[in-house]
């Protein structure tokens, strides 16, 4: 297959500013994929392991886009699956014509002469292996080079990795320009921003199995030394502006100490204080001749190589065989900014503002709820808006009555809390805190958490009126498939069931159901070929209920074991029927 070769030329290509990667015509490539691929790990230890705490992350779901992004990866990268033919076939070739390399570089000499800054186009690579990667040295402000794990991951992108190298092209559009000055200004180079694409693609709600978040992976420790806010309502590793300025501290702090950035990058995977004890070990701070010895993780090794790669084929991506019409790019990260003095529903910002409710989510990922964070006249909550929206927020907000407007109480979870006992004693709703709290069901009250619950206004509450804002919440949840739950069916906060007798769970599909505070409770013996969502529609609970009650399964259910027990709180239409031998 060929594809048709652009030269562009002409002075209305000038690049002042550089054009987002991606936007410029440029040459397409023949290029053999194959197989062959890496892991990074999610995101940053202390550069000083010894110095520096290690604070344990919240609990998050995993980035189903990373997990399945990482997972191919692997198997396209394991030496152990290159043999095989299938993976061969997914990857395929990709074919392209060819032109004379002197006739560009003579019109960009040229272009240079004149004064004129052209937008650089790279010819066709033919063959990545052989690819003269001094071309294009000069186009980046970090080291790029040419190894073997370089080229497999360019075949990676190319093929295999394709879909996803797809969507990080489309989003790069909205957040390099943005987050390049920050990097430049903390004295980073500036094309340091494609380790947040190798890390999560520019998503600002990515979560990855190591509980790292946001276009950056931090994980909690190392988003606390780098004072990123954290909490109940707001987690700002998911911003991309506070989160990119904390990796240029971290990454900068980490070049400082280590001298180069490809070991500040391997850093940054693996953790600065255990790339410092690789070099005193081996006499060396060449990260390629450490790759060789022993002590780097796969995922260390690999973390560079798909860095390089990933800058190489991101700003010229026509060269290395992908066609203007794959990207559908995104819009630049624009924004208005207000200044709130209290908690505010995000439906009434969004109706004040004219905007989606998604697109002011969107423009705010680090609000955790469905309000934003308690704020006052001294200590104000800055909000983002849509660019060019301030103006009508600032008029139609004023106008909201205290009814429209969101009020709430915290409940702190107690022993023997039920949701309906909550919505009573607040005169709430149900249905309204668990969406408020990203709840998915009544039985996922945990001991001694927090809650937001929705509660009347002053006003409508004496008047024995109903609040306009609350019961907004109740028709939202609605709509989104949550429900009450009868009294009846509820389970208290804090009931912990006996242990099941040794030996009675041991056998995979058995079932023993037990009262517990006056509630059904089994305990199921997993049985062979179970999975989550099986168990899950056959006690009438949720999968999250599952990993709420069982420890052992972990975030990301992997725990499951066959004759593992797992306690179970059954719903209503359970089947408690035991499994025949």
């Amino acid at each position: 297959m060929f594809f048709p070769v652009v030269l562009v030329l002409t002075a209305s290509d000038l690049t002042l500013p550089p054009p987002p990667p991606g936007m410029v015509l440029l040459a397409q490539a023949e290029v053999v994929a194959r197989p062959d691929g890496g892991e990074p790990d999610a995101g940053g230890f202390p550069f000083d392991a010894g110095a520096l705490p290690v604070v344990k992350a919240d609990e998050a779901k995993p980035d189903v886009e990373l997990d399945e992004m990482r997972a191919l990866e692997e198997a396209a990268i394991d030496p152990g699956a290159q043999a095989g033919a299938s993976m061969r076939n997914t990857l395929g070739q990709l074919g392209a014509a060819t032109v004379t390399r002197d006739r560009l570089e003579a019109a960009l000499d040229e272009a240079e002469l004149s004064g004129e800054a052209l937008a650089f186009e790279l010819s066709p690579v033919t063959d990545v292996e052989t690819f003269d990667v001094s071309l294009v040295k000069d186009r980046y402000d970090i080291p790029v080079e040419m190894q073997p794990l370089v080229v497999q991951y360019i075949h990676f992108f190319q093929g295999a990795g394709r879909k996803w190298f797809r969507k990080w092209m489309e989003r790069s559009t909205r957040f390099i320009p943005l987050m390049q000055p920050i990097l430049e200004t903390r004295g980073l180079p500036r094309d340091t921003v494609y380790l947040a694409m190798i890390e999560s693609g520019f998503n600002t709600q990515a979560k990855s199995w190591a509980k790292a978040v946001g276009p950056w992976q931090f994980i909690a420790g190392t988003a606390k030394m780098f004072n990123l806010r954290d909490d109940f309502w707001v987690d700002e590793r998911r911003d991309p502006i506070k989160s990119t300025s904390a990796a240029a501290a971290y990454l900068g702090l980490l070049y400082q100490t280590l001298g180069h950035w490809y070991l500040a990058w391997a850093g940054y995977n693996t953790g600065g204080g255990h790339v410092r004890q690789l070099i005193d070990l081996y006499g060396t701070t060449d990260f390629w001749a450490l790759s060789e010895k022993r002590g780097f993780a796969k995922e260390t090794k690999h973390y560079v190589p798909k860095l390089i790669a990933c800058a190489l084929v991101a700003k010229h991506p026509d060269a290395f065989g992908f066609s203007p019409d794959e990207f559908q790019f995104e819009k630049p990260f624009e924004f208005d900014e207000v200044q709130l003095s209290d908690s505010v529903d995000l439906e009434v910002i969004a109706q004040a503002s004219g905007a989606p409710l998604d697109v002011i989510q969107e423009l705010n990922p680090e609000i955790k709820r469905w309000c934003t964070p308690p704020a006052t006249e001294k200590e104000p909550y800055t909000l983002r808006l849509p660019k060019g929206s301030k103006p009508a927020f600032t008029e139609n907000f004023s106008k909201f009555a205290p009814a429209e407007r969101l009020h709430f109480a915290i409940h702190r979870v107690a022993k023997g809390d039920t949701l309906s006992k909550i919505a009573v004693q607040y005169h709430s709703a149900q249905e309204a805190i668990l969406r408020m709290n990203h709840l998915p069901s009544a039985r996922s009250l945990k001991l001694g958490t927090d809650l937001v619950v929705p509660v009347p206004s002053a006003t409508a509450l004496k008047a024995g009126k109903v609040d306009t804002a609350l019961e907004r919440q109740v028709v939202r949840a609605r709509r989104s498939g949550l429900a009450a739950v009868r009294p009846a069916d509820e389970i208290p906060a804090g009931s912990v069931p006996e242990k099941a007798p040794t030996g009675k769970v041991a056998v995979g599909g058995s079932i023993l159901v037990e009262t517990v505070a006056g509630k059904k409770h089994v305990t199921y013996g997993v049985a062979k070929g179970d999975s989550l969502w099986a168990i899950a529609r056959r006690f009438d609970v949720h999968v999250a209920d599952l990993k709420e009650w069982n420890e052992s399964l972990g975030s990301t259910g992997k725990g499951l074991k066959v004759g593992a027990p797992l306690a179970i709180w059954p719903g209503p239409n359970a089947d408690l029927t035991p499994n025949k031998k």
